[in-house]
């Protein structure tokens, strides 16, 4: 470790929860504005000194991940921290939604700024139905992303509920993870994994900021000078007791010079964040997926992607890959037909010239010595059959590699929609926005995507939007390799 002491940099405020809180502070601190962001500027006067973190890593916490957001003013625009929970789960706080910029998350890197690691789309972001606003508790959410984190060996973190009473008892102790601030101000630029320890305090001793800590749905952790405490870019991180995610990094006086807030989940809070989550995979069986996800084809021509796969607990075994549910005519081809789980194959599709023109569920299997996994590829052939009204985008291929600075292209369609489809791209890391050749294309039309590469090595992902004369919106992802 490059250092021994480090500020934690936990605090909420993805969107923004420390800036100036309502209501009265305690009578001997100044006074706090709220911030709408993760940008909060702390006065000259408050120094490092009094937070105090410890330098840690995913290795010792795998499930830790760094929530992104377009736009952000930190390094790749790092905003909130969540915790994995499942292979395609995380869990992070309500409020880092609302920031604006779109979010994606960075996976794998105790430095931010090393790159590299696995980046991750959203698919969905699902926060309590109760939530309204930090300071009002209920401050928890659940992502989906569009691919599979790699955690190694299933070490998601696992979420307290309403059965774990007395994780959140007064004189427990906690430790909180996040990649946040490690200076009031920002001025180290540092992305790194941090970690404190920050005991449970009774609610009571939590008074005089905002409109208070409501234990039914918040935890108070830490010290009344915030020696350690919780910063930007915090947001979301957990709070870990006896094994268990008992809190999400929410809120905090503006100067943080006081407690640690965290939504609590030892109660219905956790009971929701588990039921989104449901029962991940078991670990043991080998697991198969597909990149990307869906492909499209003209008829009479062919198509590839590649199937990826991960060993089991039980390690390596040789697994047979078949390809069901084709559409008439059509055939698959894997290189090669068996792999050893652990290594990837591809799989190419070829269609008919009389293959009929809509999307197809295409299951790919491997079978092991073990059991038998699934995944499933979505294939249009043609112009395929969006749903009445739905715009659809696909882009061909679903990914590229190129060296910094270089471009890289694909073809991108959309179908659907009323009007004329207007096409525009935007991704966390880019250094100029992709380019559309033509911008604007009619139902069932192409366009050209030109991606610029960063300048810096990593996995980038791209969104692509078609929105049409009516403001109505379609997406897809595609995923740039830089080194």
């Amino acid at each position: 470790m490059k250092r021994t002491h480090r500020v934690l940099g936990l605090l909420a405020l993805g969107l923004g929860i420390v800036g100036a809180l309502p209501g009265p502070v305690a009578a001997a601190e100044p006074s706090a504005a709220v911030a709408p962001t993760g940008d909060v500027h702390i006065p000259p006067t408050m120094r490092t000194q009094f937070y105090n973190g410890q330098d840690s890593s995913v290795k010792e916490f795998p499930f830790i991940i760094a929530g992104l957001r377009e736009g952000g003013s930190r390094p790749q625009g790092q905003t909130c921290t969540g915790s994995v929970v499942a292979p395609r789960k995380i869990l992070i706080a309500a409020h880092c939604k609302a920031a604006e910029g779109t979010k994606t998350f960075l996976y794998g890197l105790d430095d931010l700024n090393a790159g590299g690691g696995t980046r991750l789309g959203v698919v969905s972001y699902d926060t309590h139905p109760k939530y309204v606003n930090f300071d009002q508790g209920y401050d928890v959410a659940v992502v989906t992303t569009d691919a599979d984190i790699p955690v190694p060996n299933g070490q998601y973190a696992k979420v307290a509920g309403s059965s774990d009473t007395e994780l959140s008892k007064p004189g427990k102790s906690g430790v909180g993870v996040g990649y946040g601030k490690k200076d009031f101000n920002d001025d180290s630029k540092d992305v790194t994994v941090d970690k404190a320890t920050l005991p449970v305090r009774d609610p009571g001793q939590c008074t005089g900021v905002g409109n208070g800590v409501k234990p039914a749905t918040m935890i108070c952790a830490g010290f009344a000078d915030g020696n350690p405490t919780i910063l930007p870019g915090d947001s979301g991180g957990p709070l870990i007791i006896d094994g268990k995610v008992a809190g999400v990094a929410s809120w905090s006086r503006s100067d943080f010079k006081w407690y640690s807030i965290y939504g609590r989940l030892n109660n219905d809070m956790g009971d929701w964040v588990n039921q989104q989550i449901g029962t991940p995979p078991t670990q043991d069986k080998f697991t198969l997926a597909v990149t990307p996800g869906a492909v499209k084809v003209d008829p009479g021509k062919y198509v590839s992607a590649t199937v990826t796969s991960k060993a089991g607990t039980n390690g390596s075994e040789k697994v047979d890959l078949t390809a069901s549910g084709l559409p008439e005519g059509a055939t698959a081809t894997f290189q090669p037909a068996s792999i050893n789980s652990g290594d990837s194959a591809k799989v190419t599709i070829e269609t008919a010239a009389n293959t009929p023109q809509r999307d197809y569920s295409v299951t790919i299997s491997g079978k092991g010595t073990t059991d038998t996994a699934t995944t499933t590829l979505t294939l249009t052939v043609g112009t395929g059959t969006p749903p009445t009204g739905d715009i659809k985008v696909t882009v061909s291929p679903g990914s590229g590699s190129a060296r910094p600075g270089f471009f890289t292209s694909a073809t991108v369609t959309a179908t659907g929609g009323s009007g004329s489809l207007s096409l525009k791209a935007s991704g966390t890391g880019l250094p100029f926005a992709p380019f559309f050749n033509p911008s604007t294309i009619s139902s069932g039309g192409s366009s050209t995507m030109q991606v610029v590469a960063p300048f810096q090595a990593g996995t980038y992902t791209v969104t692509i939007t078609a929105t049409d004369s009516a403001g109505k919106t379609g997406t897809a992802t595609y995923t740039l390799n830089v080194s």
